[in-house]
């Protein structure tokens, strides 16, 4: 129950009118409160005017209007009130303030609605007064401004001073900017430590970037004892308040069961969070969580989604995962030219596996002249570095012409080069020998030179040194040796290598013949298309040469070898008998007689 005192007081001070407002609103009697303060507030004490502004920017007591807000908040901001000037510099800051000269829908929206543009001028005047007039806030938007606003009005050695000021008042976001400050000064351990001692000052006032980098602070043991699962800890706390990376952070954790229980549900539910605002990095793992697959098959097209949109927020790595689904057709349609549009992306962003990517289209002819012309220039300016692998692609690009003019003698010095540590390299600069492109032919060298690249387990080298030893070039004839690599490499999927088997134990070499064991090499390759091997196979089950005659089959791997062209495969398929035939197919009598009655 309100006195007759208090109510004759309202009348008569305004001070008392305040005071009384102030009651009134710890009551939830938000209509009276503003009545006092408005009578307040037009007699012109700060304090009324600061209250009536929030009032007007909150919808307490009165309908929600920005720009009345703005106009008491500035009275109060001019007769030296410091919270108004700091809330006026955070208004400006986020573009809720109408700039002068703004009028008709640029006024309304600016005053009820959403933001406009962020006037940073303003922001600082409002922010400067807070700051000297010792508001710990106003110091600390004072420090974010000439820290992060535009160029014009950055001092980095003026923010730390206002942030330390604003740290030492007691600020949690004067805690976080100092840390901050002070991490981009070079400093000693004592250096470090004061910054991990404010992080953890602004932490416990639960600042969601606190929260974060204390999370990887700890993760990394940066002047703080490693402890994964308190780290994984301060990664939830950030996710749970919305910072993005935080969530990240905490998916990954709780995918990887790194310092929490693995629990891959959650998990990605976690990182999908973070994906949608914008955190190119989510965005890219939930697509390789998708291209992968898991406890259910890979979902290639809603991997191909969110790689896409890692990939227009800047991410090198998933534009190079979505050049692949593109080149491979997996859940986007096959198509060269998109693949090279993504893989031109990450190369220009300077992932060197994708330059690689963009290399090899240019040389199947997808890809124009000017991607030709880039990748030439990328793998020069990294060979000339130092760069063997560099000077390995260099090498191809001056080999096979590419954005270069084809010069074989440069190409196989720059091979040379790279051939010193780079396996790729050995298998070009041995076959260069052998050839005598742009130096010397020397068979010995060359099939040495690929033969390191063999021992190093790459497939073509394995064939081809295989085929040396075969043909006793280069060095001696060794079948069982060419056999050994042949059917490694075979192992490993190469088909040229499973005919090569099927070839060696079908008789005529240095090996035990095995016709069965050729037979199932013959298939294999056939079966991957191998038109020399559909040939032999087809003889084989033709004449029964392991033991086992099938003619109708026979007859259809030998149409499939002729379906390539491979005319030697003609012989084969006309001397094979004709089908019988069935009881729904005429028999050539049959059909001549059917012939004719259509003929009359």
């Amino acid at each position: 129950m309100v006195s007759l005192l208090d109510g004759l007081g309202g009348a008569v001070s305004p001070r008392l009118a305040l005071r009384r407002a102030a009651r009134y609103r710890e009551r939830g009697r938000v209509g009276d409160a503003f009545r006092l303060l408005s009578r307040a507030a037009r007699a012109g004490i700060p304090e009324a005017e600061f209250q009536v502004g929030r009032c007007y920017l909150e919808g307490a007591g009165v309908p929600v209007s920005r720009a009345d807000a703005v106009r008491w908040l500035e009275r109060a901001g001019q007769h030296g009130f410091v919270e108004a000037q700091a809330l006026l510099a955070t208004l400006h800051l986020h573009g809720l303030v109408a700039k002068p000269g703004q009028g008709g829908a640029a006024s309304v929206f600016a005053s009820n609605q959403g933001a406009a543009e962020p006037d940073h001028a303003a922001a600082a005047r409002w922010a400067r007064m807070a700051a000297e007039g010792g508001s710990a806030d106003g110091q600390a938007l004072l420090g974010y401004i000439l820290t992060s606003g535009p160029e014009t009005l950055r001092n980095l050695d003026e923010a730390r001073e206002w942030y330390r000021k604003s740290a030492e008042a007691g600020s949690p976001q004067g805690a976080l900017g100092y840390a901050l400050a002070l991490g981009q000064v070079q400093g000693g351990e004592e250096h470090n430590r004061v910054i991990v001692d404010w992080l953890k000052k602004a932490a416990e006032a639960e600042l969601p970037t606190a929260l974060f980098l204390l999370g990887e602070i700890t993760d990394r043991g940066f002047c703080v004892e490693a402890d994964r699962a308190a780290a994984t800890d301060f990664y939830r706390r950030a996710a749970e308040k919305g910072h993005r990376s935080g969530q990240a952070r905490y998916g990954l954790a709780l995918m990887q069961g790194a310092g929490v229980p693995a629990n891959p549900t959650d998990g990605e539910s976690w990182l999908r969070k973070a994906a949608l605002a914008g955190d190119p990095e989510a965005a890219a793992l939930v697509g390789d969580l998708y291209a992968k697959g898991g406890a259910l098959p890979p979902n290639y097209a809603e991997a191909a989604m969110w790689f896409r949109r890692a990939s227009e927020a800047g991410h090198k790595g998933a534009a190079r995962a979505l050049g692949m689904l593109y080149l491979t057709g997996a859940g986007v349609p096959r198509d060269q030219r998109e693949a090279a549009h993504w893989f031109r992306i990450s190369a220009q962003a300077g992932d060197t596996r994708a330059q690689v990517d963009l290399a090899n289209l240019v040389r199947q002819g997808a890809g124009g002249a000017e991607d030709a012309l880039r990748t030439r220039e990328w793998f020069e300016q990294a060979a000339a570095s130092g760069d063997l692998v560099a000077a390995f692609n260099f090498g191809v690009c001056l080999a096979e012409g590419v954005g270069i003019e084809r010069d074989d003698r440069k190409a196989a010095e720059w091979l040379r080069r790279a051939a010193d540590g780079v396996v790729n390299a050995q298998y070009w600069y041995g076959r260069m020998l052998l050839e005598g492109r742009g130096i010397d032919a020397n068979a010995e060298e060359g099939r040495a030179w690929i033969g390191r690249a063999a021992a190093q387990g790459m497939v073509e080298a394995e064939v081809a040194v295989a085929e040396l030893m075969l043909n006793a070039r280069g060095g001696p004839k060794d079948h069982a040796g060419a056999l050994a690599l042949f059917e490694k490499a075979a192992g490993r999927g190469h088909v040229g290598a499973m005919f090569a088997c099927g070839a060696m134990w079908g008789g005529g070499h240095d090996v035990p013949m095995d016709r069965a064991v050729a037979q199932r090499w013959f298939r294999a390759a056939a079966e991957r298309g191998h038109a020399y091997a559909q040939m032999m196979l087809g003889r084989y089950l033709a004449r029964g040469l392991a033991g086992e005659c099938d003619p109708e089959q026979a007859r259809q791997w030998l149409e499939r070898a002729v379906g390539q062209g491979l005319a030697e495969a003609r012989a084969d398929l006309a001397g094979l008998p004709l089908p019988p035939a069935s009881e729904d197919q005429p028999t050539e009598a049959e059909a001549e007689a059917a012939a004719q009655a259509a003929g009359r």
